[in-house]
């Protein structure tokens, strides 16, 4: 695993379109793919649709039953999902390393309903108030159009996998609890998510979740408040504490660079009762392990100090359980890495640049990656993931298509 950082950079000009091989079946299968994977719903640990989806098709292609097999991850997650990660290798027809294919099969809730309608070159929601889910079954898509074309046409290609990735959306646990020897030990891994299909994604940030439970005394709200040690005021005291003093949103400090988000808080039943207990679920996120660590250390200090401030009458306060784990692991390639240089070569056919990136997000890479596979990213084309507003742009879909193309295949 290389050391050296990427820098970020804007999207560039995309240069001419060079022929390479995309005939016009094979843009349209991409397209009937793409516009029926989203159609499925499939939000996080839901998956099942979406992959008897790629089994028929693959299997209609004349893939074996022996090329399918599915893990258990789904065993290991924190939720018990429908399934595990859905692995279909593919013998080589030349001598050479194996190459793993990835996307995540689950959606976020909001894309549960989608109803794609195409507008000249871009896609979207017919309904106004549910995402596209092009995050990420057209990432889906692209590896399932590749996986076919090279069935129906048997051209010079490599051993094969192809890893459909479960429960990414949820913290990206189906590729942290997979079974790593299902995918063959493969030489180059690459990785489609959002975003263009030219930039390189060759890190990520790693990310720390929390769930922080209160619980106070409950008494009435009317009758006997000061009775009462309210874990609603509790939580309350807390999250402002974290605002007031730059530990919330962006995070910028003289030892570092991150993020935090308190994204759920719940509690409560009725006004005329002083709340007894609140479920606060947080996340924090840098590049850096270390500075990470100090934002978690802020978040927990911040929620103890808030429950000693809080006493009834008699001097009694409530009660704090904090239980976190590490989501994911920040990681960064070098520009030499093969994955990378390959991707890069990939970008290149297709006339387009490559940029290199590092993300403030999590990805399955950060996972294949921290279990010995390093791994590139790329997008496919959508934008305004997880809005209402997502598209996906059908050009740079059918970039994406292509550069995946040039990658199974064999090129001397």
């Amino acid at each position: 695993m290389a050391k050296r950082r990427a820098t970020r950079t804007g999207h560039p000009e995309k240069k001419p379109r060079m022929e390479l091989s995309w005939p016009a079946r094979s843009r349209k299968r991409a397209y009937d793919l793409v516009m029926q994977l989203m159609e499925i719903p499939g939000k996080t640990g839901e998956e099942s649709l979406v992959a008897d989806y790629v089994r028929r098709a693959l299997r209609e292609a004349g893939a074996p039953n022996s090329a399918f097999s599915e893990d258990s991850a789904h065993h290991r997650t924190p939720n018990p999902g429908q399934l595990g990660n859905l692995v279909v290798t593919i013998p080589g027809n030349v001598r050479a390393p194996r190459r793993m294919f990835s996307a995540h099969m689950d959606t976020v809730p909001i894309c549960v309903g989608s109803q794609p309608v195409r507008h000249n070159r871009i896609v979207r929601s017919a309904d106004d108030e549910t995402g596209l889910g092009a995050d990420d079954r057209a990432g889906v898509a692209v590896i399932l159009q590749t996986a076919l074309e090279i069935l129906r046409t048997d051209r010079p290609h490599p051993p094969l996998t192809f890893c459909f990735f479960v429960q990414e959306e949820g913290g990206l646990h189906g590729s942290r609890c997979m079974s790593v020897g299902a995918l063959r030990k493969p030489w180059l891994a690459f990785n489609w998510d959002g975003g263009s299909p030219y930039k390189l994604t060759i890190g990520a940030t790693g990310g720390y979740r929390m769930l922080v439970d209160i619980r106070g005394i409950a008494s009435h709200a009317g009758g006997a408040p000061e009775c009462g040690v309210s874990a609603i005021s509790v939580a309350a005291l807390a999250i402002a504490d974290l605002q007031r003093n730059g530990w919330h949103g962006l995070i910028q400090k003289p030892a570092g660079v991150g993020t935090s988000n308190v994204g759920f808080l719940h509690g409560g039943e009725a006004t005329n009762v002083v709340t007894d207990r609140v479920a606060v679920k947080i996340e924090a996120r840098s590049h850096d392990p270390k500075f990470r660590k100090q934002i978690v250390k802020q978040i927990e200090r911040a929620f103890r100090a808030a429950v000693k401030e809080v006493r009834n009458v008699a001097g009694a306060v409530g009660k704090l359980t904090i239980d976190g784990q590490l989501d994911y692991e920040s990681f960064v390639l070098d520009r030499d890495e093969p994955c990378v240089r390959e991707a890069a070569q990939a970008v290149r056919d297709v006339g387009g640049e490559p940029v290199y990136a590092i993300a403030n997000g999590g990805v399955d890479a950060n996972w294949t990656t921290a279990h010995g596979i390093p791994t590139v990213s790329l997008g496919c084309g959508q934008k305004n993931q997880h809005m209402t507003s997502e598209m996906l742009d059908l050009d740079q879909f059918e970039d994406a298509c292509r550069i995946a193309n040039r990658l199974a295949a064999h090129l001397e």
